[in-house]
């Protein structure tokens, strides 16, 4: 039988519910942060887990620490504000961070964590909190070879497709560069939505010929209900995530000194509709939303 951990989670949103519970059902052992952000947890207390009151507390009682946040801003605090992670962190323990950061905030984190005794690897994922109920995340992970190896079994208990992607930071770089690519097709396939409903197309040709031709792909499929039936529940993103992801990709450009006209763009008219106040809407309303424009 494989190691068993005993595990800590901070953060049991929409994708952190999917992941806590799929450590439970392989037989970890779980704690987690009682939070006003966390999704409801009866089901999780039922199969044995744990609410602790503060990060420090769940370090306490973890071998293995999983961060599952919004972003670099969460991450730092749940780590370094009072009464957070770092006070609690025993020699040896492992931090996991799940969320979307940028990879400068990423490198100060893990060295902070280091010389605390801690080891650090960034995990980032795709898909939905559909795949993270089902136990079939993918994970873009940056790590020493030795210490992947080590985890590897833990975060084959929610990831179907676990890619190693290189050292430190590794991970979120390339989890920025997915959703750069992710969303910009989002919003591509949404502009031309609203522009083929303005000319008349009905939505089964659009489907049907983007499907089968250069538009095909696993974007299409997670706009299709929505513009086939207005059902966006499928694609559980909102604008405001995804103006924070193209954020902080147009910012890991700027350290990179790497070309980012398309990024502009992007970023541009995420914030445009997020301006408007649509932030909370999940990203298939861009279809919609740019169906209302005159511009």
């Amino acid at each position: 039988m494989s190691q068993l951990f005993r595990v800590g989670l901070v953060g049991v949103g929409l994708m952190g519910h999917g992941i806590a519970a799929n450590i439970l059902k392989r037989g970890h052992t779980l704690c987690f942060l009682d939070h006003p952000g966390n999704q409801p947890v009866d089901d999780l207390r039922a199969a044995g887990a744990t609410a602790k009151a503060s990060g420090r507390e769940v370090a306490e009682a973890a071998d293995v620490v999983i961060l599952c946040v919004t972003g670099s801003p969460q991450v730092e605090a749940v780590l370094f504000e009072p009464g957070g992670v770092l006070e609690g962190l025993r020699a040896g323990c492992v931090v996991v961070d799940c969320s979307t950061a940028l990879p400068s905030s990423t490198e100060r984190v893990a060295a902070r964590v280091e010389a605390a005794g801690g080891r650090f690897m960034d995990a980032a994922m795709t898909r939905t909190p559909k795949e993270a109920e089902e136990g079939r995340l993918n994970l873009i992970v940056g790590a020493p070879e030795a210490l992947f190896q080590e985890v590897q079994p833990l975060l084959e208990c929610f990831a179907e497709n676990i890619a190693h992607a290189g050292q430190v930071g590794a991970g979120h770089t390339l989890k920025l560069l997915h959703n750069f690519v992710s969303l910009g097709f989002t919003a591509v396939l949404a502009e031309a939505a609203a522009a083929s409903r303005r000319a008349g197309i009905d939505d089964a040709a659009f489907l049907d010929v983007l499907g089968k031709g250069g538009g095909g792909g696993v974007i299409l499929e997670r706009l299709r209900p929505y513009i086939a039936d207005g059902d966006a529940s499928g694609f559980r993103f909102s604008v405001a995530n995804g103006l924070k992801d193209i954020g902080y990709y147009r910012t890991m450009t700027e350290d990179l000194d790497a070309q980012c006209g398309v990024a502009d763009a992007v970023l541009a008219l995420y914030q445009s509709i997020s301006d408007a106040g649509h932030g909370d809407l999940p990203v298939p309303e861009l279809v919609g939303l740019l169906g209302q424009s005159q511009g």
